[in-house]
């Protein structure tokens, strides 16, 4: 069964109400935080998105899926779990050790939060796999991270064929997301590929109606 992880990067300003509810209704299964610093990628919406994910906790009980692009991996872990999210994914490249990847697993962990590791399109994919059994999602950028609405770079879907391969072999239980460029035209693909949760942003909020596009994303 495919996820649907709604990312609220474009959300209108003004609307946030609307939208986070019209997303529930529509039966999003998480919100999808965006965290960028403008250092590890060009935008800045760290603010924005704590400012966002707190609104949210107030008013919605599902889940939260945070993506940090951000280069002090740890300090955004503190700021972000005061938002309780069910997730905490943070990306291999801002990491300058093996120890210190391992580190950060334990250290959202012990904080009774899931772990997921992210990894950029020109990441090789087996760079991440002695992590995998210690973490519970995989995300791979099907774009180069730090601005909505890019179109999904093909060759990354077989980075997701491998690894759904390598944890199919290997026997590990794990979520592979896929986020960037996931519209109507390109979902086949990336569910073929073996992405099980799939973030998309512009493509549903851009829609007048968000079950519909939801509906047909889910679509097995």
């Amino acid at each position: 069964m495919v996820e649907i992880s709604t990312s609220i990067l474009s959300m209108k300003k003004g609307e946030e109400n609307k939208t986070i509810l019209a997303l529930e209704t529509s039966k999003t299964d998480y919100f999808h935080i965006d965290v960028m610093d403008g250092k590890f990628v060009q935008n800045n919406t760290y603010n924005k998105m704590l400012e966002y994910s707190s609104y949210i906790k107030r008013i919605s009980n599902l889940p939260l899926d945070v993506h940090l692009m951000v280069e002090d991996v740890k300090h955004a872990i503190d700021d972000f779990l005061a938002v309780e999210p069910n997730i905490i994914t943070f990306h291999l490249e801002a990491c300058k050790t093996k120890e210190e990847v391992f580190e950060i697993i334990k250290y959202i962990k012990e904080n009774n939060c899931k772990v997921g590791i992210s990894i950029k399109p020109d990441t090789k994919i087996e760079d991440v796999y002695e992590f995998l059994p210690y973490i519970h999602m995989c995300l791979i950028m099907t774009v180069e991270p730090g601005k909505g609405g890019q179109s999904l770079i093909l060759e990354t879907l077989e980075k997701i064929k491998e690894l759904k391969r390598y944890i199919e072999e290997n026997k590990i239980e794990i979520d592979i997301e896929a986020d960037g460029g996931i519209n109507l035209a390109t979902v086949e693909d990336v569910k073929k590929a073996g992405a099980n949760i799939l973030v998309a942003g512009t493509a549903i909020l851009m829609a007048k109606d968000y079950k519909i596009i939801i509906d047909e994303l889910k679509k097995e």
